[in-house]
C-alpha cells in the first residue's frame, strides 16, 4: 500500500491531479461524465485519446495527457485491460517491446515500467555518449602527435637524393663499375 502511493505521488502527484480537475472544469465537464460537453467536443477528444503518442522520450506527458483523457472518454476504455493495451500501443519503440513482454496487470504498473525503462534507456544513452566522447577526445590526442611524426618524415625524404659529396679516399675509381677500390673488379 506504501509502494503504490509512493509511485501515485511520483508520477502524478497532488498538485497534478488538482490541475487534471481544473482542466476538466475548463473543458466545461461538469461531474465525471461527458454529458454536458457537445458532440463535437466529445469526438475532438476521442480523436486525440486515438492519436495521442509519446513525444520523443516524454513518457510523463504522455502519461499526464493519457490519464486526462481517459477520464473523459471513459466509455471507450470500459476495463483495465483496454486501459493498459491503448496506452502501451502507443509507447516508443525502443521500450513498447518490453512493457508489452512484461505483461503488466494494472494501469499503474504500467505506468510505473513505461517510466522505469525510458529512464534507464535515458540513462544509458547518455553513458554510451560520455563513452563515445572520451573515445574521441582519446583520438584527437592521439591524432595531435601524428602530424609532428609526418613532418619529420616528410623532412627525410625531401633532404633524400640531394647533391653527392666528392670522393675524399685514397682509392682509385674503377672505370667499370664506378666505384673506388683496388685490384680487379668482379
Amino acid at each position: 500500500e506504501t509502494l503504490k502511493k509512493k509511485m501515485t505521488d511520483k508520477y502524478c502527484p497532488r498538485g497534478e491531479i488538482k490541475k487534471l480537475e481544473i482542466e476538466l472544469w475548463n473543458l466545461n465537464v461538469k461531474g465525471n461524465d461527458v454529458a454536458s460537453c457537445t458532440q463535437r467536443e466529445i469526438k475532438k477528444l476521442e480523436i486525440e485519446l486515438w492519436n495521442l503518442r509519446v513525444k520523443g522520450n516524454d513518457v510523463a506527458t504522455y502519461t499526464q495527457r493519457f490519464q486526462e483523457l481517459a477520464l473523459m472518454c471513459s466509455k471507450f476504455l470500459t476495463d483495465e485491460t483496454e486501459k493498459v493495451d491503448k496506452y502501451i500501443s502507443r509507447l516508443p519503440d525502443n521500450i513498447h517491446g518490453n512493457v508489452m513482454s512484461a505483461r503488466p496487470k494494472t494501469f499503474d504498473e504500467t505506468i510505473e515500467l513505461a517510466n522505469d525503462l525510458m529512464d534507464q534507456k535515458l540513462r544509458t544513452y547518455a553513458e554510451r555518449q560520455n563513452e563515445n566522447k572520451r573515445k574521441a577526445d582519446d583520438s584527437l590526442r592521439n591524432n595531435r602527435q601524428q602530424p609532428h611524426k609526418k613532418q619529420n618524415i616528410a623532412r627525410v625524404y625531401n633532404a633524400g637524393p640531394g647533391e653527392k659529396k666528392a670522393y675524399t679516399g685514397d682509392l682509385p675509381l674503377c672505370t667499370k663499375c664506378n666505384y673506388h677500390h683496388t685490384g680487379q673488379c668482379a
